[in-house]
């Protein structure tokens, strides 16, 4: 009876999410992310737990969910109060599709409180929120009810992503394919080949020779997944790239811009042949604008696959210019977001 459930619940939402315009309303992409003093509340149907994993996932399955939700939060995070104060608040079928199928169990990155993980291993608030490498709050990882990790969010996705991610996950797709590839098939009349992207000078020009594998590279390489008819890259490029400290730190990087569901061929960082398609899809890229940081070896520094902001992006762009990343490989604790 669940299992019919889901798939009704799941169908509906999926179509919804079909639907959803591109350029919504819902000001859920732009906003100030400076820091600045944030005494955040859960809401009230967050679960008031004692950090016992396992026995949550008990509690949960007799409560007829499917699983757990388990939030790495702080304060004083424009991110985390977005996702709380959104899709967690105004978004009235977010929050009852979620409080339908999963309990969410919030951590506090800074806090002391004793977790007893999935596996067993007891750790602070702070030990397992490093452990599970959350550069980027909030972080949600979704457990079943096997205790099996079947998504991640890295850092805040608007409404209209998180429903589709919430019909991947309550639906099971995840079991027959990609997120990326549900997207594609969700995104339909979203999707274009080559046309479409923003034009900018800071980035390079075909042909995209990526290769760092026999020689190094004299600069970081960003590299900018984007699609066409996408509103978070248009304010990607109107906004964050036309600011002058971001315009300063651009000619420091090799900067390539691709589009991630077009045949542009190209070489990767380690030097293999793939089309822009390919290496997104081996990448499991499925956001847009995703950003890739690479050192001049090749190796991923980071990426930001969720929305950003000013001074989150300025801040992980001094990451890695500075190269912090050899002393601190955790961007979060550096940051001190």
């Amino acid at each position: 009876m669940i299992k019919i459930l889901q798939q009704f619940v799941t169908g509906i939402l999926f179509i919804s999410y079909c639907f959803q315009p591109v350029f919504s309303t819902e000001n859920s992409f732009k906003f100030n992310d400076l820091p600045n003093e944030r005494h955040l509340k859960y809401p009230s149907w967050f679960k008031q737990s004692f950090l016992n994993l396992p026995e949550e996932l008990k509690e949960a399955e007799k409560a007829g969910k499917i699983g757990i939700i388990v939030y790495f939060g702080q304060d004083n995070c424009a991110y985390c109060e977005a996702l709380l104060n959104v899709n967690f608040k105004t978004q009235r079928d977010i929050v009852a599709y979620t409080q339908k199928f999963f309990d969410v169990i919030p951590i506090h990155i800074w806090g002391n409180l004793e977790v007893t993980t999935i596996d067993g291993e007891k750790l602070s608030e702070k030990a397992f929120s490093d452990r599970e490498k959350t550069n980027f709050t909030p972080s949600l990882i979704f457990y079943n009810i096997k205790g099996e990790e079947i998504f991640r969010m890295r850092g805040y996705y608007p409404p209209y992503r998180f429903r589709a991610a919430l019909d991947y996950i309550v639906g099971e797709y995840y079991n027959q394919e990609t997120f990326r590839s549900f997207l594609e098939r969700a995104d339909v009349g979203m999707v274009f080949a080559e046309e479409g992207l923003n034009n900018d000078d800071a980035f390079l020009p075909p042909p995209f020779i990526l290769n760092r594998h026999l020689k190094n590279g004299e600069r970081p390489l960003m590299v900018v997944f984007e699609q066409a008819n996408c509103h978070a890259c248009d304010l990607f490029h109107s906004d964050l790239l036309k600011n002058q400290d971001i315009r300063a730190l651009l000619p420091r990087f090799d900067s390539v811009q691709l589009n991630m569901w077009a045949e542009t061929p190209l070489i990767t960082p380690k030097g293999l042949k793939k089309t822009a398609s390919q290496w997104a899809n081996e990448l499991d890229l499925f956001y847009t604008p995703t950003l890739l940081f690479f050192d001049e070896q090749g190796n991923e520094i980071i990426r930001i696959d969720s929305t950003v902001q000013l001074y989150r992006l300025y801040r992980v762009m001094m990451y890695v210019l500075d190269k912090v990343y050899l002393t601190h490989p955790l961007f979060l604790r550096w940051s001190h977001e």
